[in-house]
């Protein structure tokens, strides 16, 4: 199984509109973040991406994408949604609609900013294309099969909503968080390799902190740990020296091998 991040960026993204911060002006392409997305390779060669950030058709070209086999959404928030319509052209070659899996929130909120791609009675115009998804709500907890292997729905406050996680074998996934509930951190423990939000070094409303982000690692204690959702607070060399041995800050484009 290989993961690849998509996006590792925060809602505004990194270089952030109108600012002149160093990170923001930083050289380093690793601080250059899009919005957070990432991709699951599978052994049996299938690919399951995880949300649909604004730059998304930039972030599968940037990683030689073209085929993907089912969408997993975390929630319906615009920085993890709003790149759906470049799921076009992947639907576009298949002969079914695209397999999306979220909670029912996620896809109440998805069918109503975006019912020309689930209502299969809005047809496009005659040589026109429209994106075509199937959703499939899963439930907090649930065990379904998306793209050939068994994934679980990790569910985890954020704010006044809940929003997934997934366990994908030895891969857990969190995005989002503010917490993670016992229910949550007894489905994340066995992971080899964790993925965590980290916001600011400062704690946050509805997202955890990079200390908080931390002693979930450890709870877990997963073999390897990437930070993700980070902001312009963090130069990836500074944050990446600070942190405990076993954890790191992703960026975009980094691959891990599981």
């Amino acid at each position: 199984m290989k993961l690849t991040f998509l996006g590792t960026g925060t809602s505004f993204g990194v270089p952030q509109l109108g600012c002149s911060c160093a990170v923001c002006h930083s050289p380093d392409p690793r601080d250059r973040r899009t919005r957070v997305g990432a991709l699951v390779r599978t052994d049996t060669g299938s690919n399951i991406l995880i949300d649909t950030p604004p730059e998304l058709r930039l972030q599968l070209i940037q990683a030689g994408v073209d085929d993907i086999a089912a969408v997993l959404f975390t929630h319906d928030h615009a920085d993890h949604t709003h790149g759906i319509d470049d799921v076009r052209a992947i639907s576009a070659r298949r002969d079914t609609h695209l397999p999306m899996y979220g909670s029912a929130r996620t896809f109440e909120s998805l069918e109503q900013k975006f019912s020309y791609i689930f209502d299969d009675n809005i047809r496009p115009l005659p040589g026109t294309l429209k994106p075509q998804g199937r959703a499939h709500v899963v439930a907090p907890g649930e065990i379904f099969l998306a793209g050939g292997v068994h994934v679980t729905a990790v569910p985890v406050p954020h704010g006044s909503i809940t929003v997934f996680g997934y366990r994908i074998g030895p891969l857990a996934y969190i995005t989002d968080a503010k917490s993670i509930p016992d229910d949550a951190m007894a489905l994340l423990r066995g992971a080899r390799v964790l993925v965590i939000n980290a916001l600011f070094r400062r704690p946050h409303p509805t997202h955890l902190s990079v200390p908080e982000a931390i002693e979930v690692a450890r709870e877990v204690g997963a073999e390897r740990t990437y930070l993700t959702h980070l902001t312009h607070d963090n130069f990836h060399a500074e944050l990446a020296a600070e942190l405990p041995e076993g954890i790191s800050p992703a960026f975009d484009g980094l691959t891990v091998e599981l």
